[in-house]
């Protein structure tokens, strides 16, 4: 593969990740399953190994799970909470335990197998035995704090209970030890089977939709603005590991599960000690072999080197421990006929193709309907309209077509072609039937509408404080929005006349919308929602044509001049542009007084010339805001160092680009430094 199709292939792949990890984690609305997800992430890792060049820091393989929600307090964990590595079959766990014994040179490894809990990860802190804090695992280093929510759960004790014990039988009475200062339990938040069915009921006969499963109930449960809520669903916790640990008489898992358990923590009756991987597999089997009669909800198992001495041995990656692996159980397939083939607009505009099937029971629930993902996947796997196919429930969540039966066939099945135009708003699409991605171009598609708001006005993008998915929604049930332009027309009478909303906030609205139009041109243009453009390419597309005028006369080919930006990529841009309803509505966002134009694209900058790297945590300001400033003096941003970067800015745990820097000779300058040259208070 040569470096512009890599290019472009990590540019999707890690579009393509990071969409599903919003989907899974914020959303609780997965598309695809665990599989297919890992698999995508495995050929990214690989791609990005090979091509380190277009490695990004915000790259899903640099991460941990999704950034927090808006809506919720943010809470740094003292301990990041990793990920952990999947083991697909047994020939995966037996690599897995292979890597394991020949980084500590021994025979045998002592492990311990614990049912993987299909729920939410948490963390719960108590200080003094006393529970002060509880948070989700958000990106793995910040979360959202869900401590009133939690508090309602009643697995999850209020107050840690004391140990007790006869020091030496026959001196002294009983002791209480004193409970750690600092204690942080994680666990599993979840949902149990049966009650799970009888609140989804209770929803359908009260005319609410249900949810697809116990794991997207329990986050969604979990993460509500109003603990009433969660203090009405069938909620549970299972304990299973900490965050900092002081105790020096727990020297393995199991000693710290018997902690938990002393401490008051529901711990899973299931989990077995296994010496060797022979014992591993024997407990996955035995555990896959007792997953129907569970009363919850379980999706493998997971591996953990028993000994916390040899965890420190082994140590860890970016994103998961050396020393841990989630082994996964296969899913559940049955035979069906595939009846037709529609096609589904998303809230990005991708078409997906389904197919609608003739119900089939799979792992207990009805299907009638399954994503066939793209064009490409059809063609690949030659999925026709009659054909009998195997069906199976992705991750036990998400219903797909895995093959058909070939040999079922008897003439009278249809190749299904995508549409020419979008089956929501009749506008063309762009993609050829030898392409994966099909989309809608057309950013006031209703179908896609709601979510192009929510975008727009995202910190990241517009940066409209109030302007979120609840506010989205009543404005566009109201009818006061058909367009994104229309937000610039919105009056304080407007919106005070929506439910729940006073004229006070109304007014901070307001005031918002109208600060919005001062965010610099990179934040527009990532605003817009372009296929394959987020906050990186934005900023080097800012950067490079200073104007949007400029971005939308541009040619694939001046496109591609732009570092990363590759043909797909190029040709997503061009399309973007070429849609006379994207033109008007620019336009319409030109006259309503958004910046169109770099600060410096008049008359260059003080960093007219000059590239930027930024590395490790700044203090006084956002590597977003920092990234804004260097544009809008007319500098460039980029990701990764090489001889022509100007200067690499290194904050606090600075890592391997300031390694980079150092060989190449390029000039590091501290943040404040960097501020100086800015002209910027420190």
């Amino acid at each position: 593969m040569d470096s512009g199709k890599a290019s472009d292939r990590i540019r999707w792949l890690q579009s393509e990740l990071s969409r599903h990890a919003r989907l899974y984690y914020e959303k609780d609305q997965p598309e695809i399953e665990d599989a297919d997800y890992d698999a995508l992430f495995r050929e990214l890792q690989d791609l990005e190994a090979r091509f380190p060049e277009f490695s990004t820091p915000d790259s899903p393989t640099r991460r941990v799970g999704s950034a927090p929600a808006r809506q919720f307090a943010q809470v740094v964990h003292n301990v990041p909470m990793l990920s952990l590595q999947n083991a697909m079959d047994d020939s995966e766990f037996l690599a897995f335990d292979e890597r394991v014994r020949k980084a500590l040179g021994l025979q045998s490894v002592d492990y311990v197998v614990e049912p993987k809990i299909d729920g939410l990860s948490c963390e719960i802190v108590y200080r003094d035995g006393v529970l002060v804090q509880a948070s989700t695992r958000g990106d793995g280093q910040v979360g959202e704090d869900i401590t009133a929510n939690v508090r309602t759960i009643k697995d999850v004790p209020q107050r840690l209970k004391a140990l007790s014990f006869n020091a030496e039988p026959g001196l002294f009475d009983e002791v209480s030890p004193p409970l750690p200062e600092l204690f942080e339990a994680r666990g599993e938040i979840y949902m149990p089977t049966e009650p799970f069915r009888q609140m989804n009921q209770e929803r359908l006969d009260a005319g609410m939709s249900a949810f697809a499963n116990p794991r997207n109930a329990a986050a969604g449960s979990v993460r509500q603005l109003d603990p009433a809520v969660t203090a009405s669903r069938p909620l549970r916790f299972f304990a299973y590991t900490v965050g900092r640990l002081d105790d020096r008489e727990i020297l393995s898992q199991r000693d710290l599960l018997r902690r938990l358990r002393e401490y008051g923590f529901q711990v899973s009756s299931l989990i077995r000690p296994a010496r060797g991987a022979a014992e591993v597999l024997d407990a996955f089997k035995r555990l896959g072999s007792e997953r129907d009669s569970l009363p919850f909800e379980i999706d493998g198992a997971v591996v953990k080197v028993d000994s916390f001495e040899l965890q420190r041995e082994l140590g860890e990656i970016s994103r998961s421990p050396r020393w841990a692996i989630a082994l996964k159980f296969p899913p559940r397939r049955e035979k069906t006929v595939v009846n037709r083939i529609v096609v589904q607009v998303g809230r990005t505009g991708v078409l997906t193709p389904v197919a609608e099937l003739e119900p089939v029971k799979v792992g207990g629930v009805m299907v009638r309907r399954a994503t066939l993902h793209n064009i490409q996947e059809i063609r690949r796997k030659d999925i026709r309209i009659g054909d009998v196919v195997e069906v199976q429930r992705a991750g036990d969540v998400i219903p797909e077509v895995v093959r058909p039966v070939i040999s079922e066939r008897d003439g009278n099945e249809t190749i299904f072609n995508m549409p020419d135009r979008c089956p929501s708003c009749l506008e063309p699409v762009a993609g050829r039937q030898d392409e994966i991605a099909w989309r809608c171009t057309n950013i006031s598609c209703p179908a896609q509408f709601r979510e192009h708001v929510i975008h727009f006005a995202s910190k990241r993008a517009m940066d409209i404080e109030g302007l979120g998915e609840r506010m989205a929604d009543l404005m566009i049930e109201a009818g006061l929005i058909h367009e994104i332009s229309d937000i610039y027309a919105l009056t304080v009478t407007q919106i005070s006349a929506l439910d729940r909303m006073g004229d006070k906030s109304a007014a901070k609205l307001v005031a918002a919308i109208e600060a919005s139009k001062r965010r610099p041109l990179a934040a527009l243009i990532n605003a817009l929602g372009i296929s394959l453009v987020g906050e990186t390419t934005a900023r080097d597309l800012a950067s490079n044509f200073g104007s949007l005028a400029a971005l939308a006369a541009a040619s694939t080919e001046d496109l591609r001049q732009v570092q990363d930006v590759g043909p797909i990529v190029a040709t997503s841009i061009f399309d973007f542009f070429q849609s006379r309803r994207n033109l008007d509505l620019i336009e319409r966002l030109r006259q309503a007084g958004l910046t169109m134009m770099n600060e410096s694209a008049a008359g260059g900058g003080p960093f007219e010339g000059k590239s930027f790297v930024f590395t490790g945590s700044l203090q006084k300001m956002t590597r977003d805001k920092a990234s804004d400033l260097v544009i809008s003096l007319g500098g460039k941003v980029s990701g990764s160092v090489s001889r022509g970067t100007s200067f690499v800015v290194a904050g606090s745990d600075a890592g391997s680009k300031l390694a980079k820097a150092r060989e190449l000779g390029v000039a590091v300058i501290s943040e404040l430094d960097f501020l100086a040259m800015a002209g910027a208070d420190a």
